[in-house]
């Protein structure tokens, strides 16, 4: 992959058609890094990540993107973010051993995928529809033919080192015609896993479309990023009262850790910090910060 950690518009000037492709390396790298999960779920959260990464390109405030596949069975979640700067994360939570065999929607039984869109202003935003095809890339092309009627072709995958996506659909609002998307879309499906992890954008671009006039935009750069820290822990644990928190740092040997799921990062309070959590009108962290 000679396109990593990048994301690209493509623009298609005679058809009213958008593109992306997107691909991902050490932005990947670093979720896997933070826990031990399976093979397939390796996979299956680079595929998360590709997606989430070409979805939030169509973001016009700031703001993130979240996508979650949730089910009952011993997968019970998977999750991918990506904000406004195009900086990633995702978790995968499950039980005992997954089967290597299993398809996507046989995964996550009885499962549903939530898209939400999360501004830093203005009103939240989801869409949910029911995990029925056995591809994550299926599933997305069902939930914006269902939710948001606009044709969507997707092309998502993943090894476990590296993962890619290719999204095209209609602009919308706009008529384009049922042979230009059809032709398009087919030439799109004709692309191999192969192809979207190896090949660089340009020759991705001319391996599929050669005889339509379209072009790439500037690059721009995936990156993963955790937005976690200690303020917000602290925030989270004022969920509890005092005499709580008090009464668990007697349990614990004067230390409660906060962990963040994400990243693995561990934050730690003791009694002083949990007496200022709840003192006016800021305080000092046992590290010296104010908050």
């Amino acid at each position: 992959m000679s396109n990593p950690d990048q994301i690209q518009r493509i623009l298609f000037e005679q058809i009213d058609v958008r593109g992306v492709v997107a691909g991902l390396d050490a932005s990947y790298q670093e979720v896997l890094a933070r826990h031990d999960y399976p093979p397939v779920l390796q996979r299956l959260l680079g595929e998360m990540l590709a997606a989430v990464s070409l979805l939030s390109i169509t973001l016009k405030f700031e703001g993130r993107l979240l996508l979650q596949a949730q089910g009952e069975g011993n997968v019970s979640l998977l999750m991918a973010e990506c904000n406004h700067h195009q900086h990633l994360r995702a978790i995968a939570r499950y039980e005992s051993e997954v089967d290597e065999s299993l398809a996507f929607n046989e995964l996550l039984e009885k499962g549903r995928i939530a898209l939400t869109i999360e501004p830093e202003q203005g009103q939240r935003y989801q869409g949910v529809v029911p995990l029925e095809e056995d591809t994550l890339a299926g599933c997305l092309q069902a939930y914006f033919e269902q939710s948001e009627q606009l044709g969507t072709s997707i092309q998502l995958t993943a090894d476990g080192t590296r993962a890619a996506g290719l999204m095209l659909q209609v602009l919308p609002a706009e008529e384009t015609g049922d042979e230009d998307w059809s032709r398009v879309s087919m030439l799109a499906s004709t692309l191999s896993d192969d192809e979207l992890l190896n090949l660089d954008n340009e020759a991705l671009l001319f391996r599929l479309f050669h005889e339509e006039t379209c072009r790439l935009y500037e690059p721009q750069p995936l990156v993963f990023q955790c937005d976690c820290s200690r303020e917000r822990s602290a925030e989270a644990l004022k969920f509890m009262t005092e005499d709580e928190l008090l009464a668990i740092l007697e349990e614990q040997d004067g230390l409660i850790d906060v962990g963040c799921q994400f990243c693995n990062q561990q934050y730690h309070f003791d009694e002083t910090d949990i007496r200022a959590l709840f003192s006016e009108p800021g305080y000092l962290d046992q590290e010296g910060r104010m908050h």
